[in-house]
């Protein structure tokens, strides 16, 4: 591994798009120092974080700073860490695989996850038209990764930041009432394969513990990772 100046990583307890870039660093092997923002269920975020108000004018983690860059935006920060340590590689090498896989992470972010935010504000209204939409168009982009993994471990082939992307994304999804189901049985066990790495199980299981101490519910197949 290069010779490389530990960065600091700000995020939050709860925060998917922070827990994607600490797993990213993690699979990395980095050198890090992890801070994270108070949170909680009342403020949320509020007071924010000087140094992420300062930095993001958006005032959200994930941010990293690192010898002068300062970043945020979970996929920009993927796009340092694999410039910074190239080894082990988390896009595929070859160009249209490459491609994909990066394609692939932006649905995640951008078609999948909406749905997600929507049913947040939908909690006392599940059976309502809207959160079942919003469940129902989870459903279907699960079929998409069904098929996506037909003939192979992980979403890209190799795995990369996609699975990254989608398994903390999924985790949130499970949480908000669109759970995945038994028509997908290759997703189901590529996220028992995901929450078996160990930069995922500390990540995801971080956050599981940090939900379980707060009194609210963790999802059946992230307990064993508490």
């Amino acid at each position: 591994m290069p010779n490389v100046t530990p960065f600091t990583l700000y995020s939050g307890p709860l925060s998917m798009y922070g827990a994607k870039t600490q797993i990213a660093a993690l699979e990395k092997g980095a050198a890090f120092e992890l801070v994270m923002v108070p949170f909680d269920f009342d403020q949320l975020y509020s007071p924010k974080h000087d140094e992420v108000v300062r930095i993001n004018p958006k005032r959200q983690v994930p941010v990293l700073v690192h010898d002068g860059v300062e970043l945020f935006d979970s996929t920009q920060i993927f796009e340092y860490l694999e410039d910074l340590l190239p080894e082990p590689p988390l896009w595929p090498r070859g160009r249209a695989e490459r491609a994909r896989a990066r394609l692939l992470e932006l649905k995640s972010d951008e078609v999948y996850f909406p749905h997600v935010i929507q049913l947040m504000g939908l909690q006392r209204e599940l059976q309502g038209e809207k959160a079942r939409a919003a469940i129902a168009a989870c459903t279907a982009y699960y079929r998409q990764m069904e098929a996506q993994l037909r003939d192979r471990e992980w979403l890209a082939g190799e795995y990369s930041y996609a699975d990254i992307a989608f398994y903390m994304g999924a985790l949130f999804g499970e949480r908000q009432g669109a759970p995945l189901l038994a028509e997908t049985p290759r997703l189901l066990a590529w996220r028992e394969r995901m929450t078996a790495r160990p930069a995922v199980r500390q990540v995801a299981g971080a956050m599981g513990r940090w939900l379980a101490s707060v009194g609210r519910p963790v999802p059946a197949f992230l307990r064993p990772a508490l």
